[in-house]
Parts: structure tokens; C-alpha cells; sequence
């Protein structure tokens, strides 16, 4: 079907004059009566009929012209929608983080983002999850960006940017004799049991490379995707973990120790699809979380 044949069967409706609907559509009659002729042929059914001098619906032409209008409605709608996705100022982001990022660095960014005059009726959807599910919402379209640890697969239909450098600690209980540290290096927790980050998490390959690094071997009590509940079965003395930089962590929970070995930190990384076009807002927003970065962290060799 026609679009331009369906908006002139609509002014026709409206005018039930075939002279005038022309006028006001820019064209010439016969035109019109053959655009008209066009979608009577293609449904099968009159939609006009004579009334003395002018025309007006047929039943069927009523019918018709309901859902004719709908579905234009609904098209410029759409047009609209898309239009104000792809306005720098006014569009939406929806955007993928880890669970320790989202303690502060996110949240952050997009707080400070946001506070620019020109940043601020762009709207944002968040989703927190591993960094392998993660990638597979990307990968369908589902998020627009993440970030996250280095993935481990796919890396050919992604473009990957480094973000920033996180600290990597020892958390123990705070009845541990460790507690009383302020740093430790690795071969002295070969005693203690670990708390450990499943392989579904973005860390845990890094950790397992601390290890690997130092010839460490731990040994593993049990193991958890998410900082709060690894944090949890420490502070109940399960065990001791390597965790990020846990800025929010309340001090009275668990220990943090900083690591002697000069291997502790976690690289993260800002993350799109490959050959995949990104919303003008998109690009906004990672261009800034990269420039911001840079200038706050990386320059200053500053972890988070």
C-alpha cells in the first residue's frame, strides 16, 4: 500500500471534494482519482460514492478510514520517537554496569554528566549484572553501552575501551589477626580459607592471575557472583576475599587491606557493539566517560 496514496485518501475523506483535496494536497486531480482508484482496487471495495455534486464515504469507506488514521498516527508517532532518540540533547541511554560499579564510579558519571545544562533531559536506563550477561544484551541490542572487566569472549563484534583502573584489596573479618594490618602481601594468606568470585564474574580471571602472578594456590571455601554477598560470608568469618575498592563499604562490616604485591589492580573498560550504529547521545555519553576519566584517574595515576 501507498503511504503517500493512504494520507491522500485521508484529506479526500476530510474534504469529500475532489477539487479541493487536490488544492490543498499540491496536486492534480487525476492524480488523486488514480491514487484513490489504486486502493479501491487493492481492497476490493468502494470507498467513495457520488453525492450530488461532491462525494462521500461509503460504509466501507468508513471503516477504512479509522484504521488509516490510526496507522498514520502511530507512524508519526514512531517518527517522532526516533527523532527525539537521535537528538544529542533529549535521547536515551541504556547502559550496563557491573555490580562494584555501581558503588560509585557509574552513578558518578552519570550524576555529573547529567549536571551539564545541555546533558540534562537525556534520559538513561540502568541494568547491573555480570559482565558475561552483560555482553550478551549488547551483543542483542539490549543495552547501548556497558562497562565492565575485559570480556572473555565475542571480542571480534566489540570495541572495547579502556576506562579506568581499579584497586584490588584483601577483605577479612574484623576478628581476624590480619585485621590489625594495614597491608598484606599474598603468599601470607596461604592458611586462610578464600571466599571466592565465581567464573561467571568479570573478576575472577583477574584474581585467578594475582595468584597465578605470585605461584599462590588458595584455598577455596566457597564461591559468589555479587560483592555484597562475597563481603557477607567474610564479615561472618567464612573466610578472607580479593575484592575491588569497595568505597561504600561500611568500615565496621570487614577489613580492607591493601596488596604489597605490585599486581593489584583491575582494569575496566567501556564497551559498544562493533560496526553498529550508535545514537548521537551514545557517543556523547562514552566520549565524556572516557575524557573524564583520562583527566580524573588516568593522568593522575589514580585508581578507583
Amino acid at each position: 500500500m501507498n503511504l503517500k496514496h493512504l494520507k491522500f485518501f485521508v484529506e479526500l475523506a476530510h474534504t469529500e471534494h475532489m477539487a479541493k483535496a487536490a488544492e490543498n494536497l499540491g496536486i492534480s486531480q487525476p492524480s488523486l482519482s488514480y491514487a484513490i482508484s489504486n486502493i479501491e482496487h487493492e481492497l476490493g471495495a468502494p470507498l467513495f460514492e457520488k453525492d450530488g455534486r461532491n462525494i462521500k464515504l461509503t460504509n466501507y469507506g468508513k471503516i477504512y478510514l479509522k484504521y488509516v488514521q490510526e496507522s498514520l498516527n502511530e507512524l508519526k508517532q514512531g517518527s517522532k520517537h526516533i527523532t527525539e532518540l537521535l537528538d544529542i540533547n533529549s535521547g536515551h541511554i541504556n547502559l550496563g554496569f557491573t555490580y562494584t560499579l555501581g558503588q560509585d564510579l557509574l552513578p558518578h558519571l552519570v550524576s555529573v554528566f547529567k549536571k551539564q545544562e545541555e546533558n540534562k533531559n537525556i534520559k538513561f536506563s540502568f541494568k547491573q549484572d555480570t559482565t558475561e550477561h552483560l555482553i550478551n544484551d549488547i551483543l542483542n541490542d539490549k543495552l547501548d553501552l556497558v562497562c565492565s572487566s575485559m570480556p572473555e569472549q565475542n571480542l571480534d563484534q566489540l570495541s572495547v575501551h579502556h576506562l579506568v583502573d581499579q584497586q584490588m584489596k584483601v577483605a577479612v573479618p574484623l576478628q581476624c589477626s590480619l585485621a590489625n594490618k594495614k597491608s598484606v602481601y599474598i603468599k601470607w594468606l596461604e592458611k586462610c580459607p578464600f571466599i571466592m568470585y565465581s567464573h561467571k564474574s568479570g573478576l575472577r580471571p583477574k584474581i585467578d592471575q594475582i595468584f597465578s602472578t605470585v605461584n599462590f594456590k588458595p584455598k577455596v571455601a566457597l564461591e559468589a557472583v555479587e560483592d555484597h554477598a562475597i563481603i557477607g560470608f567474610v564479615h561472618w568469618g567464612f573466610g578472607i576475599a580479593i575484592v575491588p575498592n569497595l568505597p561504600q563499604l561500611n568500615d565496621k562490616t570487614v577489613k580492607l587491606l591493601d596488596i604489597k604485591d605490585k599486581i593489584a589492580k583491575h582494569s575496566l573498560y567501556i564497551i559498544t557493539k562493533n560496526n553498529h550504529f550508535l545514537s548521537p547521545v551514545v557517543n556523547k555519553f562514552q566520549n565524556f566517560a572516557q575524557h573524564y576519566c583520562q583527566e580524573n584517574y588516568i593522568n593522575k595515576n589514580k585508581l578507583i
